[in-house]
């Protein structure tokens, strides 16, 4: 919605929706869409060959903790190997000139730590999931340092690629099964309470177009041709952004009554970081990016989405994103005023 909005002619590659509700349907855009697996490489390619994008952003994933741990091989097949099917497909293009490759602020090797992780600092993962974008991340280099080295920019290549590691996103639209705020609406709009699994689990929680943001800025100076941003990139919130699952909770409440919730104590659950944080300096100095909606502001705007369209029916998207653009020109961020 927001590239299009931009004047970009828009196209994906995707699997089936995989929800119902959908975003993807219910926005209705008109932009082309292919439906294929990243793993069919033969396939991408063709798509990509068919569209002729100028640049990718790279957002495919098996994107569940849980599910990575019954389905590891699959999580492990589409995050890795998909990713590598993404780069193999532009890179046999001449067209291509920048991809930019979402992985997960939980591709670090986390210590648990209070302080935030630097794009420099050690890739890992205890579960699948984690352990997958971690890998994803060593593939980015290892194209970025074989196939796409800057000192051969515009000699033996023409792509520009970076990957960028976002904070916990929420906002409208998400159904996902196995997300807190998906999970929390879901029950709140059928006046059930929310199951709770890690109440005390520190995430930095952002909206969704705050990420997208700093997103469309990177791509915005790979397109241009500016080398030193071929690089990995943090975008998250400032330190009041980060808050535990109970807190969250408590916020969401504020803004929609029915939201309750029940701690489950099922000490079955497997393994998920309690304390994960991540330092944007690099994005807030380099790329002069900034959040534009503090925490309160982000749980309202998503409180407020989730309850307009289950009692009735509107979907606020693009009412909200052109909110998002207004006040990001109030608060004079860079991208909004030049």
């Amino acid at each position: 919605m927001w590239l299009m909005g931009l004047g970009a002619r828009v196209a994906g590659y995707s699997l089936n929706v995989p929800t119902a509700p959908s975003h993807h349907e219910i926005v209705n855009l008109d932009c082309e869409t292919i439906f294929g697996d990243i793993r069919d490489l033969k396939k991408l390619q063709n798509a990509i060959k068919f569209f002729h994008p100028d640049i990718v952003f790279h957002m495919a994933a098996q994107a569940l903790v849980r599910e990575s741990y019954q389905s590891p091989v699959d999580t492990f097949e589409t995050n890795v190997i998909g990713t590598v099917n993404v780069f193999e497909a532009c890179r046999k293009t001449d067209h291509v000139r920048a991809i930019i490759n979402i992985t997960s602020d939980k591709c670090y090797e986390n210590q648990e730590w209070i302080w935030g992780y630097r794009e420099n600092d050690p890739m890992g993962g205890h579960d699948p999931y984690s352990a997958s974008k971690g890998c994803a991340e060593l593939v980015t280099a290892s194209y970025r340092k074989s196939f796409f080295p800057l000192e051969e920019y515009q000699k033996s290549h023409q792509i520009l690629l970076a990957s960028v590691r976002a904070g916990n996103v929420i906002g409208g639209g998400d159904w996902g099964e196995d997300r807190l705020v998906p999970d929390i609406m879901r029950a709140a709009s059928q006046n059930e309470k929310a199951l709770i699994r890690n109440p005390q689990a520190t995430r930095p929680w952002q909206h969704v177009l705050e990420p997208l943001s700093g997103y469309l800025l990177l791509g915005q100076q790979l397109l241009e041709g500016k080398r030193e941003f071929s690089e990995a990139w943090n975008f998250g919130p400032t330190d009041e952004g980060h808050r535990n699952v109970l807190a969250i909770v408590r916020e969401l409440q504020k803004h929609w009554s029915n939201i309750d919730c029940q701690i489950l104590t099922d000490e079955k659950n497997p393994h998920e970081a309690n304390l994960l944080k991540l330092d944007c300096s690099k994005a807030y100095a380099n790329l002069k990016w900034k959040s534009v909606w503090d925490s309160s502001t982000t749980f309202a705007k998503t409180a407020q989405w989730y309850q307009e369209y289950y009692e009735s029916g509107r979907v606020l998207s693009e009412e909200q994103l052109t909110e998002y653009i207004t006040d990001a020109k109030h608060k004079q961020i860079s991208w909004a005023v030049e």
